[in-house]
């Protein structure tokens, strides 16, 4: 297994990965624009070739980031890649100065393993929702918020 930054060179790659989950409401999508305009927020798992897993470390404010656009192929769960993506992503953040991370997530259980704890939503600062205007599910977010802190 490879990890690496993505290029451009990934971005199709990642919109089927990532808005597969989408379409089965595990996820929030992401459009090709977003993910060209993050592309060096993001980590990717590489096997064969192929990209089995992305997540990405998106700076919000002052030491503050969130670890979103986690996807890890089907086939490839249960394997560690989604760890190891998030380290690398906290290794990543602990080098830029980034004091607390932050996730919003469907899946809790993970990122608990991860050492991320459960807040209320609204412990996080209004920064944090300048994107979410954007979102179908906007204001009626359905997504667990999450904080660590580094």
């Amino acid at each position: 297994m490879i990890y690496r930054k993505a290029t451009f060179k990934d971005v199709e790659a990642i919109h089927k990965l990532v808005n597969d989950y989408a379409e089965q409401g595990v996820m929030l999508p992401r459009s090709r624009n977003v993910l060209y305009e993050t592309l060096r927020d993001m980590i990717l798992a590489e096997d064969g070739g192929s990209i089995v897993g992305v997540g990405a470390l998106h700076l919000v404010w002052d030491e503050l980031a969130e670890i979103r656009t986690m996807a890890i192929a089907p086939d490839y769960m249960k394997q560690g890649i989604g760890r190891e993506i998030v380290q690398l992503l906290i290794k990543e953040a602990y080098t830029l100065g980034i004091k607390t991370l932050f996730t919003l997530t469907y899946q809790p259980g993970f990122f608990a393993k991860l050492g991320f704890a459960e807040i209320p939503k609204e412990q996080l600062p209004h920064k944090v929702w300048k994107e979410c205007i954007n979102c179908a599910k906007f204001p009626n977010c359905d997504e667990i918020a999450m904080v660590r802190k580094i």
